[in-house]
């Protein structure tokens, strides 16, 4: 999904992507990233200045999603060999190394999960493009959309795979269509929900996007989990247009940037793409490109998470680190939810410093 083109889900029996759709003084950290200077969501996390604390090394955060390429430049060294459980044979679950590319080897416009995989963990310092949250840690890509949708049974697989399998943090950057929380609150469509219980009972976090439709309510599967629904702002810190609010019955939400979504592309999330899948004669160069969406501003908590799972804590000592130390805008207040942001947005140096 690309800039400005902001989607929700295809169908109620299936999942699909949630996006594609004031910043902090600027403190950098030294780095020779040549779009540094457009990543104003690292800056609004204050992601640079946890990095003397922390830079998410040791850790593994499971993006799962439309898989990533392998051979992007600032991902080279950032990737793990993942899984693909999406356009499997059958009885042949999971079928590949999470490249998105998929079983048939073709790209089926499915460039988010590298966007996604490069605002969690691109290269620093590398004299190439960006830089992710937590630069230090690996991302195992895992497979389970394809063309940007998928079903219920094959996330659930991807994420028991992503647990079993080193996961430290699961990102969903993925979502139901609005009122899709039935299926799971009657037990219809328990999948998700079942695998995302397993990987917290593992020690596994799951962070997972509000959704994109303006409505009052996180989508499935963030809103019936055990996880962090995020919703998503702007460059000014204020919650985007486009964004669910990020109101869950459990109250674990936060806020994270996920860009305009109708203004120029310097206002969106710049991160890696496929190699020569940038948006021509738009935002994108031939490795980066600029989205927004709720999917862009889960990967942001899922790097802080990272980093605070680098300093040895626990689950529950990282959600807890996370939901305390996330800011309100326009209050300032810390550990206070409310309806617009959940507990505000999120503080990767508050964070680590907790």
């Amino acid at each position: 999904m690309r800039t400005r083109a902001l989607t929700g889900a295809a169908a109620a029996s299936a999942l699909a992507l949630v996006g594609t759709l004031a910043t902090a003084p600027t403190a950098q950290a030294a780095t020779n990233d040549p779009l540094h200077g457009k990543l104003w969501g690292l800056q609004q996390v204050r992601a640079e200045q946890a990095w003397g604390s922390s830079t998410g090394t040791g850790t593994v955060v499971a993006v799962v999603d439309t898989g990533v390429d392998f051979s992007q430049p600032d991902l080279r060294g950032q990737l793990l060999q993942g899984a693909t459980f999406t356009g499997c044979p059958a009885n042949q679950r999971p079928c590949g190394n999470g490249d998105f590319r998929g079983p048939d080897g073709q790209n089926d416009g499915d460039e988010h999960g590298t966007h996604v995989a490069g605002t969690v963990a691109a290269a620093r310092n590398n004299g190439v493009g960006v830089v992710g949250v937590a630069p230090g840690a690996k991302i195992l890509p895992v497979k389970v959309l394809e063309a940007g949708s998928g079903s219920s049974e094959d996330i659930g697989d991807g994420i028991r795979w992503a647990a079993d399998h080193g996961a430290d943090v699961v990102n969903l950057s993925l979502g139901s269509v609005p009122g899709g929380q039935a299926l799971s609150i009657t037990g219809l469509d328990s999948a998700m929900k079942e695998a995302i219980d397993y990987a917290r009972s593992k020690g596994v976090l799951t962070v997972a996007a509000a959704g994109n439709s303006s409505t009052a309510l996180c989508n499935d599967p963030a809103f019936t989990t055990d996880g962090i629904c995020v919703g998503a702002t702007d460059r000014n810190g204020l919650h985007s247009w486009y964004s669910e609010l990020p109101n869950k019955t459990d109250l674990k939400a936060v806020s994270a940037p996920g860009g305009a979504g109708l203004t120029g592309c310097d206002d969106d999330i710049w991160s890696t793409v496929p190699r020569g899948t940038g948006t021509a004669g738009g935002c994108g160069q031939a490795d980066y490109d600029a989205y927004a969406g709720t999917s862009m501003a889960t990967p942001h908590v899922a790097g802080v998470a990272a980093l605070l799972y680098a300093q040895g804590r626990t689950v529950d000592q990282v959600e807890d680190a996370i939901l305390s130390t996330a800011v309100t805008p326009g209050t300032g207040a810390r550990g206070t939810y409310s309806p617009t942001y959940g507990f505000g947005v999120v503080d990767a140096e508050a964070a680590v410093a907790s």
